[in-house]
């Protein structure tokens, strides 16, 4: 006999408040390996590719360690550094550009920049800023990245446990499936299956069209020439899972920092406008549709929700988590409102007869 709904909502609600205890006390602790999961579950469609193609998953397993192995070690050679020199040397630059809009406007509206003006002394105070704070900032978030995160952690114990659980995937989720509730066992089947779409779609998907544009992003500016093509590349592709913003921001700050390099070279600034449209496009009806899907189930809003919410509360954790749990209480919620609408608090026992009897009206057609 079936434990009554009290009783399971009770024990349900008290494994969520465990969870969510251990995410509060242990965040800094169990982050290596949230970390770790993460891109084991990433990756484990591949492991499952080339299990297909006739390799064991130990072959799988170490075919893709080698070769993420291989990426990181060309990104810390080649890009990260790159990345950061430009990033301080962009923080350096900013006053002069502040100061060159400043001319800027001052040539062509004397009245609106005089010496006195609100504008005038706001565009000074932004260039001073950003000249006294910039580097300091950005110097205190890697710092502060770094003992939060610790090295030892990201380069060590996330490889381990992202290879071990890669290793062991199939196993782990055949024995969770073992200790599900046998009453509920095919609803729960039915809402992970629900909830791995979804994040299937959104994280493995869109995680692989932000990656292609923020590459193409950054190849193509900088063989334009544009002087911070890189970062202005990084910051579009990584806010890219949020529709058109990354393309506005990205293209706004490209375009900006255009004007200034390229101004009176009308061409080089077309084809930085260019770059962008056509990343627009490759994205609307190539990537996004092909990688992603056309119904994710995971509106932007919900997401940007999620992410400040669990920020907050629970810090770097708590927005690594913060997906999976939007997408699962989306999938919950969807749940939820499909039983509304077969219920009779939806239905009504008026209209409860009334299919019933066109249901036997048919049946005995």
């Amino acid at each position: 006999m079936a434990l009554p709904v009290k009783e399971q909502l009770k024990y349900w609600g008290i494994a969520a408040a465990v969870f969510f205890v251990l995410m509060w006390f242990l965040g800094d602790v169990i982050l290596p390996f949230v970390l770790g999961g993460a891109v084991a579950y990433f990756l484990d469609p591949v492991a499952d590719r080339l299990e297909r193609a006739g390799a064991s998953r130990a072959v799988a397993t170490a075919i893709i360690t080698l070769v993420a192995l291989l990426i990181f070690v060309l990104m810390a050679l080649l890009v990260i550094p790159t990345l950061i020199e430009q990033t301080l040397s962009l923080i350096d630059t900013a006053p002069q550009l502040f100061n060159d809009l400043r001319a800027f406007l001052t040539a062509r509206f004397p009245d609106l920049l005089d010496q006195g003006s609100t504008l005038h002394q706001s565009l000074k105070a932004i260039g001073d800023t950003i000249q006294s704070k910039g580097g300091e900032v950005f110097n205190t978030v890697l710092s502060s990245a770094m003992s939060i995160i610790n090295v030892v952690m990201l380069l060590v114990i996330v490889p381990v446990v992202a290879f071990y659980l890669l290793y062991d995937w199939d196993n782990m989720i055949a024995k969770i499936d073992d200790l599900l509730p046998r009453d509920h066992a095919p609803v729960i089947r039915r809402l992970a299956a629900d909830i791995d779409q979804t994040l299937a779609s959104f994280i493995r998907g869109m995680g692989t069209v932000c990656l292609i544009l923020g590459t193409y992003y950054a190849v193509a500016l900088m063989l334009v020439g544009l002087q911070f093509g890189l970062v202005v590349g990084f910051i579009a592709g990584l806010i890219t899972f949020i529709p058109y913003v990354g393309a506005l921001i990205g293209g706004a700050l490209a375009i900006g920092l255009g004007l200034f390099q390229f101004w009176g070279d009308w061409l080089s600034l077309g084809l930085v406008a260019g770059i962008f449209a056509l990343g627009q496009v490759i994205e609307g009806n190539v990537l996004t549709p092909k990688l992603v899907g056309n119904s994710v189930g995971l509106h932007p809003v919900w997401l940007i929700f999620a992410l400040s919410v669990f920020g907050t509360l629970f810090g770097f954790v708590g927005m690594l988590v913060a997906v999976p749990v939007a997408a699962a209480l989306g999938v919950i919620a969807r749940f939820g409102a499909e039983q509304y609408r077969d219920s009779l608090l939806y239905q009504g026992t008026s209209n409860r007869a009334a299919q019933a009897q066109k249901g036997e009206d048919g049946g005995a057609q």
